[in-house]
């Protein structure tokens, strides 16, 4: 087998900037990729038989952990009755009920291919049913890279300083509202000024695109009400936090139903997928029930859908975000701990099972504030911990993720790694 640098000279070739999605070129931390071959629980091997401690856990899409054996059978078991029918079959029946059983706002679901797709598909479907164009979006929040929502977005572009829109229309872009986020003066004012051209407002309800930045008290309760008022839809953008932050999402933790959700990564236990869903008489305007059109021919792959459907077996049994949530507050504490220690002007943001370390002398509360984060010490750091077989992600504003395949003994490695590496990075 070919080792990592042969393989990275190999991808340069073929891919621009070597890679198929721009943070994986570690760029922003100053570093050559890592070429990933296997994963093992909580652990990543690259191609040089390097193993790391994983905390990317494919951007939060492995809540059970890299190849779990349940997945894994229920996988091998579907492969050989096909990889791909493009037709309806039981496997999207299985994985809707239990996402309808799961997730409160959704009462009917239309699977796609990515986050992406959900994205871009609630949002005509919020145009449609309202007859307004006009969408409101916060700085920082990521919901992929739908030309209208690709406006002030997070970690991606946050990270290489790109602007927004270059190749989306000014049309296009003149459609989205941007504002910041956790910013309840800034929503009730573009409501009091547009509230009649608002379609919808799409939110992470926990951003997770500009490292982890939980909603301010009140936030989103505002948004529901205004949102309401004005006759716009409220769309979560629960893509990272869907399963991740308990079998309702960020909804149900904050009491908040919106009328539409999106879901990705957890649902497809780290096969490509995407799902949107809400209340049924929004739902059935989608075809061929309803003249707003959208299809695949992936959609609803049957691997992804029972990927999915062992993935929430496995979080539906007691115990599971209780021991989640006892795993990250332990790293949390014990992160808190060694900057405090380094004297290092740093904060731990935490939301359930994802968190982030961030370079900052005040909490991140918007993209302003995470702009502020000394990336240079996040990239010094980064290398310290991937020295001694830490893998966090490589960017200042993404999050961490804990799985279940992690230990408390991996815990208290990484934050006894952490103490090492913040002591270099102070050391300067």
């Amino acid at each position: 087998m070919e080792n990592s640098r042969s393989l990275w000279d190999a991808a340069r070739q073929f891919f621009p900037g070597g890679v198929n999605s721009p943070v994986r070129a570690f760029r922003a931390v100053g570093e050559e990729p890592v070429v990933a071959v296997r994963g093992e629980g909580a652990y990543l091997i690259d191609a040089d038989g390097r193993r790391f401690l994983d905390y990317i856990c494919s951007w939060g899409a492995l809540l059970a952990g890299h190849a779990h054996p349940h997945v894994v059978d229920r996988l091998s078991e579907a492969i050989q009755r096909g990889t791909s029918f493009g037709l309806l079959s039981p496997y999207e029946v299985e994985l809707a009920r239990a996402i309808v059983a799961s997730v409160p706002a959704i009462e009917l679901v239309r699977f796609v291919n990515s986050g992406t797709e959900a994205t871009m598909s609630a949002i005509r479907l919020a145009r449609a049913v309202t007859g307004r164009n006009l969408v409101v979006k916060f700085a920082g929040c990521y919901h992929g890279h739908v030309d209208g929502l690709l406006v002030a977005a997070g970690s991606g572009v946050l990270t290489f300083g790109l602007p927004g829109t270059p190749g989306v229309t000014e049309g296009t872009a003149r459609d989205t509202l941007v504002l910041p986020y956790n910013d309840q003066e800034a929503v009730e004012d573009a409501f009091a000024q547009h509230g009649e051209r608002i379609a919808a407002v799409i939110v992470e309800p926990v951003a997770g695109n500009m490292g982890v930045v939980p909603p301010a008290a009140g936030f989103l309760s505002r948004l529901r009400e205004l949102t309401r008022q004005a006759g716009a839809l409220l769309i979560f953008d629960e893509v990272i936090t869907g399963f991740r932050l308990g079998l309702g999402g960020a909804q149900e933790r904050f009491g908040i139903l919106p009328d539409l959700t999106c879901l990705g990564k957890v649902i497809g236990g780290g096969l490509p997928v995407g799902a949107y869903g809400g209340r049924r008489d929004l739902m059935e305007q989608v075809a061929p029930n309803g003249p707003v059109y959208q299809a695949g021919t992936l959609a609803g792959n049957p691997l992804s859908m029972v990927a999915g459907l062992a993935t929430i077996e496995l979080a539906r049994e007691p115990g599971v975000y209780g021991r989640l949530e006892t795993l990250a507050a332990r790293l949390q504490r014990g992160l808190e701990e060694t900057v405090q220690e380094s004297g290092l002007p740093a904060h731990v943001q935490r939301v359930g099972s994802m968190l982030t370390l961030f370079f900052s002398q005040q909490p991140v509360t918007d993209a302003q504030t995470a702009e502020r984060c000394d990336t240079a010490r996040f990239a010094a750091f980064h290398r310290a911990m991937r020295a001694q077989g830490i893998l966090l992600p490589p960017s200042q504003f993404e999050a961490w993720f804990v799985s279940l395949a992690h230990r408390e003994e991996d815990i208290d490695r990484t934050i006894e790694a952490a103490r090492k590496a913040l002591a270099e990075v102070a050391r300067g």
